[in-house]
C-alpha cells in the first residue's frame, strides 16, 4: 500500500499565516486613515499616501538581505526579530508627533516586514516535502490575502472608536503576538544551526532559471497590482459609486484572492508541471483582465469579472512559489528573499504604470497592459521550466 503523506506542520503554518497577516496589515491598513492622519500631522493627504511607496522600497531592500542572512545565521532569529521589531515600530508610529517621524518609523516597519516575508516562505518550504509545498505556501499566502478581507474593514471599525493612533497600538500588539508564535513554532535547528552547511556566495543562488522566474514574478505582480490598487477607483469612476458602495465589491474581490490562493495550493501539489500551471493561470487571467476593463455593462458584471480575474491570478501563485522554492536549502532563503524584493518592484510598477495609463487613455488601457503582462508572465514561466518537465 502507498505510504500516507506526512501531516503538514500546522502549528508553524498557522504562525506563519498570522505573521504574514501582521506584516501585510502593518502598512495596508493605513488606508482608512489617510485623511485623519493628514489632518493630525498637518500635511497633505497625498503625502501620507506616499508612505506606501516608501514602505515598498525598504521592504524590497531588506527582503533580499534578510533572506541571504537567514541562510547563514538561521531563520528563527530573523523571523522572530523581524516581527518583534515590526511591533515596536508600530508603537513608535502611534507616538510620533510629526509626519517626519511617522515616515521614519514607517520605513523601519517596511524593512521589518520585508525581512519576515521571504524568510518565512523559506522556512515553511524547508519543513515540508515538495509534494506538499504548494498547499503549505498557499496557506501562508492566504495570511496576506486576509489583509484585504479582514484587516482593512477591522481597521476602519476599530479606528472609528480609538483613532488611527489607537489602531497602530493594536497592530503593534499583533506584531508582538506574531513574533511569539514564530518563537514557539520555528525549530532551533532551522536554517543550519545544527548541521554544517555549504556557505555559497550570494551570486550562487542566481541561476538562469531563478533570474527568469524573478523577472516573471515582477510581471505577475504588476498584473495583479493593477487591479488590487485601482479596482475601487475603477468602480467609482465607471459607475459613480460612493466610498461606502465599494465596500462589498472590495470584499468580493478579496474573497476571490483568498479562494484562488487556497485552491492554487491544492493544484500545485496535484499537477506535476507547476510552471505550466502558472502559465495557464496567467494566460486565463489576461483574458479576464481584458473583459474586466473593456466590457462593463453593469457594476454587478464588473464585480463578477473582478472576482474571476483575481481568482485566476491567485490560482497560479502557489505553483510559482513552489517552483521557485525548489532550490538547495542553503540558498532557499536568499532566493525567496529576492522574490520579496522583486514583488516590491512589481507593486511600485503597478502603481506608476496604472497612474500613467489612466492619464493617457483611461482604464481601458489597463486591459491591454494587463493582457501583455499576463502573456509575458506565461511565456516566461514556460521558458523557465526544467528540461525534464
Amino acid at each position: 500500500m502507498p505510504r500516507t503523506a506526512a501531516a503538514l506542520p500546522w502549528a508553524l503554518i498557522a504562525a506563519a499565516c498570522f505573521g504574514s497577516f501582521a506584516a501585510s496589515s502593518s502598512g495596508t491598513t493605513r488606508a482608512p486613515f489617510l485623511l485623519d492622519m493628514a489632518h493630525d500631522l498637518d500635511v497633505s493627504m497625498p503625502l501620507v499616501a506616499n508612505l506606501v511607496s516608501l514602505t515598498s522600497v525598504t521592504w524590497g531592500l531588506t527582503s533580499a538581505v534578510a533572506g541571504w542572512l537567514s541562510d547563514r545565521i538561521g531563520r528563527r532569529i530573523v523571523l522572530v526579530a523581524a516581527l518583534f521589531s515590526l511591533g515596536l515600530s508600530l508603537f513608535a508610529q502611534a507616538f510620533a508627533g510629526s509626519f517626519l517621524w511617522v515616515a521614519v518609523w514607517s520605513a523601519v516597519g517596511g524593512a521589518c516586514a520585508g525581512a519576515f516575508t521571504g524568510t518565512v516562505f523559506a522556512e515553511v518550504s524547508a519543513r515540508v516535502p515538495d509534494s506538499q509545498r504548494g498547499r503549505a505556501l498557499g496557506w501562508v499566502m492566504s495570511g496576506q490575502s486576509l489583509t484585504l478581507l479582514v484587516g482593512i474593514p477591522m481597521a476602519a471599525a476599530v479606528g472609528s472608536l480609538v483613532g488611527w493612533r489607537g489602531w497602530f497600538w493594536c497592530m503593534g500588539g499583533i506584531g508582538l503576538a506574531a513574533s511569539l508564535g514564530l518563537l514557539a513554532t520555528v525549530g532551533r535547528g532551522s536554517g543550519g544551526h545544527t548541521r554544517a552547511m555549504v556557505r555559497r556566495p550570494f551570486h550562487a543562488a542566481l541561476s538562469r532559471q531563478v533570474l527568469g522566474l524573478l523577472a516573471t514574478g515582477i510581471a505577475e505582480r504588476i498584473c495583479y497590482g493593477l487591479a488590487a490598487v485601482y479596482f475601487a477607483t475603477f468602480l467609482q469612476a465607471t459607475y459613480q459609486l460612493g466610498l461606502a458602495e465599494v465596500a462589498l465589491p472590495l470584499a468580493i474581490f478579496a474573497i476571490g484572492n483568498v479562494a484562488g490562493t487556497i485552491l492554487g495550493g491544492q493544484l500545485a501539489d496535484r499537477v506535476r508541471d507547476r510552471l505550466a500551471t502558472f502559465a495557464l493561470a496567467m494566460a486565463l487571467s489576461g483574458g479576464a483582465c481584458v473583459a474586466l476593463f473593456l466590457w462593463h455593462p453593469s457594476a454587478g458584471t464588473s464585480v463578477a469579472l473582478g472576482f474571476i480575474y483575481v481568482l485566476l491570478n491567485a490560482l497560479g501563485r502557489p505553483s510559482y512559489m513552489a517552483a521557485l522554492a525548489a532550490v538547495p536549502d542553503d540558498v532557499r532563503g536568499t532566493v525567496l528573499g529576492l522574490n520579496g524584493a522583486s514583488a516590491s518592484v512589481g507593486w511600485m510598477g503597478a502603481a506608476a504604470l496604472g497612474a500613467a495609463m489612466i492619464g493617457w487613455v483611461g482604464f481601458e488601457g489597463f486591459a491591454f497592459l494587463g493582457a501583455a503582462l499576463a502573456a509575458a508572465g506565461a511565456v516566461g514561466a514556460l521558458f523557465c521550466r526544467p528540461r525534464a518537465a
